[in-house]
């Protein structure tokens, strides 16, 4: 009953909002998204700021969501969702358009800078493990990311985090999710670089800040750079 609930109260909430909605992570399950059922409101794909709810650091989600389990050394593709999809997809992207499936408003908005990180203290702080510019986010595409292999071990309900944060072009708009995960990592394992993540356009950090994006608007873009994936595979960032 309370899935068949569930799935009548997304389709319901996507006519209404799905001109007005934006991105959010899919894969990991972040907190309040479309695969978070205990806690969905359709409300992860909002900006930092949009209502006095959407706070830093998880987006204005508190509460634990579903855990997904990571190790070190493991490359994950990360996916994002928008409500054009009007199902979760997690288990396959959709169709891209020069392969006879349908061009979807993604409300991408030409893509931007995103950036992915760590956190081991519930998001006081970020370990930036992995950046994407220019395409990114646009759920036709699989978006890799290392676990870095020398990343701690981490279990504490409600501490450890995969965060996704994304700063939109030509808007000032600033997105997070946060994802609950259990990492399988080095004991007693320490970072070599302790590089945070860019927050923007948030009371008490930088405004108005632009990031350069892609001339795809809310179409299909042209996904993730290689020379960005190498960078990310390669644990540039730790």
């Amino acid at each position: 009953m309370a899935i068949t609930r569930y799935w009548m109260v997304l389709a319901a909430v996507l006519l209404v909002q799905s001109t007005m909605a934006h991105m959010s992570l899919l894969y990991p399950v972040a907190r309040g998204s479309v695969g978070d059922k205990k806690q969905f409101d359709f409300k992860a794909h909002e900006f930092i700021g949009y209502t006095n709810k959407r706070t830093l650091p998880c987006n204005g989600y508190d509460k634990v969501g579903p855990i997904t389990k990571l190790k070190a050394g493991q490359v994950i593709n990360t996916r994002f969702w928008g409500p054009a999809l009007k199902d979760n997809y997690n288990n396959h992207l959709p169709q891209k358009p020069e392969h006879g499936g349908k061009q979807m408003n993604q409300a991408r908005h030409g893509g931007g800078f995103c950036q992915y990180s760590l956190s081991y203290d519930g998001g006081k702080t970020f370990h930036l493990i992995a950046e994407y510019k220019e395409s990114c986010p646009d759920f036709y595409y699989d978006w890799p990311v290392k676990i870095p292999n020398n990343a701690p071990s981490c279990n504490e309900r409600g501490k450890c985090l995969f965060v996704w944060s994304w700063i939109a072009v030509n808007v000032p708009q600033f997105y997070i999710n946060c994802a609950d995960v259990e990492i399988d990592g080095v004991d007693n394992g320490k970072w070599s670089r302790n590089e945070g993540i860019q927050i923007v356009d948030v009371p008490g950090y930088p405004q108005n800040v632009v990031k350069p994006g892609d001339d795809a608007g809310n179409k299909m873009g042209k996904g993730p750079h290689s020379d960005d994936i190498a960078k990310n595979l390669e644990n540039k960032w730790n």
